[in-house]
């Protein structure tokens, strides 16, 4: 029996049989539910309202539902269209797609499950070590005293290790530096009110919670030394995508003469994109901007619009913090995210 843990993810392999679990990020901070993921359209489904989010994340559980149903002996015609269901369910996010690229390419040149589940597996235990080796690195930039701006959620709940952004603040903490965390509330869906304030009291680290618009008064006033963010797709030239209001936090460190640090794995590269202007970006529904379950603060007929990423261009980037090294704008330059020629 092979068992892997996350804090937002459970799979138990037990011979032909596989479990697979998810924590209903919806429900959080006040509940924590876990959900069994027994079918590929049950795995969508979660990936779109987001119960299960986060760019490294949602590669990780979309390769892994396609083991889940390799063990159920499925078909390989049936597998590929099940695992480029999975690779179609979120457009911004290229960790997911770069997964299900591996677990596609497995699946056309040697369908074996014990095979496909073994990547699938490997793909998991990648993503920890890679958390690990951006943790490290990035704490190398945080220094006893710093007061860091976070956006969005980057930790456990977005991977399966420790996180980016917020694993190189853990790792700074568990360093023993004396940082405070402000943490911006991410509009629409308040995932740093609601994902990120839960990890860090988890975790014990200080940290303050504030609305997206309050964050360049605190720069004017001083209260903010550095901050650090995640990335759902970099463009190889280094614009990088992530949740909508990222781009307004760099413009606003650029102003106040603030490092702004992009903290992901590699896997958020993508060796197709050349820049910022060719990411897509996901439109999410106007429901999100209009308020929460029976509260409702806008005119129902008003017309919204919603995307939920946005990019910043690479020379608001202070450095870029990956599992291989900190890049700096040079770096970056000349060609540290191209692809390499063979």
């Amino acid at each position: 029996m092979i068992s892997l843990r996350s804090l937002g993810l459970e799979v138990d392999f037990n011979g032909a049989k596989c479990s697979l679990r998810i924590l209903d990020q919806t429900q959080l901070p006040h509940q924590e539910k876990w959900i069994e993921i027994q079918t590929n359209e049950q795995m969508i489904e979660a990936i779109k309202s987001l119960r299960v989010r986060g760019a490294p994340l949602i590669g990780v559980a979309a390769s892994l539902m396609i083991a889940k149903s390799a063990l159920e002996k499925t078909s390989q015609k049936l597998l590929l269209n099940q695992a480029l269901a999975l690779y179609e369910s979120r457009p911004t996010a290229v960790n997911l797609m770069i997964c299900v690229d591996r677990m596609l390419e497995q699946i056309k040149e040697n369908f074996d499950i014990k095979l496909i589940v073994r990547l699938a597996i490997q793909i998991f235990n990648e993503d920890v070590e890679l958390c690990d080796k951006i943790s490290v690195n990035g704490a190398t930039l945080i220094k006893d005293g710093d007061q860091i701006l976070t956006h969005c959620n980057t930790g456990g709940l977005a991977t399966v290790g420790v996180g980016t952004a917020l694993g190189v603040i853990r790792k700074a903490h568990e360093q023993g530096k004396n940082i405070h965390v402000y943490i911006d509330e991410t509009r629409p869906l308040l995932q740093g009110g609601r994902l990120t304030a839960w990890e860090l009291q988890k975790l014990k680290i200080p940290c303050t919670l504030i609305t997206d618009s309050m964050a360049a008064q605190l720069m004017s006033l001083k209260k903010i030394t550095k901050a650090i963010v995640g990335a759902d797709r970099i463009a190889v030239n280094g614009d990088f995508a992530n949740k909508i209001g990222t781009y307004s936090v760099a413009v606003n460190c650029l102003y106040h003469s603030i490092p702004f640090y992009m903290a992901a794995p590699y896997t958020t590269i993508d060796p197709k994109c050349n820049n910022g202007t060719e990411i897509p970006i996901e439109q999410r529904n106007t429901n999100e901007v209009q308020g929460f379950g029976d509260l409702i603060w806008a005119p129902k007929k008003m017309e919204v619009y919603n995307p939920s990423f946005d990019v910043t261009p690479r020379k608001l980037v202070s450095a870029w913090i990956m599992d291989s090294a900190v890049y700096r704008n040079k770096d970056v330059e000349k060609g540290a995210f191209k692809p390499r020629k063979e």
